[in-house]
């Protein structure tokens, strides 16, 4: 399973809006800039999000899914196109990956369980 998505300053808000988490270097770049980020980065949790679909679908569904785990390894920049994929680990298990647009990832360390 693969899905590829090009995170947006709207999609980034979106989701600042739903989850609840309006922390300033998700939303404001110069704040972020201040703290020595290169301008606002899409959560962790969104990207996390966009893994678990992948890995739902690659389970045969949501329900099927037992544990989501992963680490947060590079920032995601507005633009910044990320594929995010789930391949067979062994019954039950499944290794994910999330690489940019440059083939760096921006998770690792990132496997589900399923049954």
């Amino acid at each position: 399973m693969k899905r590829t998505v090009t995170f947006t300053t709207e999609q980034i808000d979106a989701y600042a809006e739903a989850s609840g988490d309006r922390n300033p270097i998700h939303l404001d770049d110069a704040f972020a800039r201040s703290v020595g980020l290169p301008g606002r980065i899409a959560h962790g949790m969104l990207q996390m999000g966009v893994a678990g679909a992948v890995a739902a679908e690659a389970a045969g569904g949501v329900a099927r899914l037992k544990r989501l785990q992963c680490r947060f390894a590079g920032m995601v920049v507005p633009g910044d196109t990320v594929t995010f994929s789930a391949e067979p680990a062994g019954p039950g298990k499944l290794d994910l990956r999330a690489l940019n647009q440059r083939g760096e990832p921006v998770l690792t360390k990132a496997t589900a369980e399923y049954g």
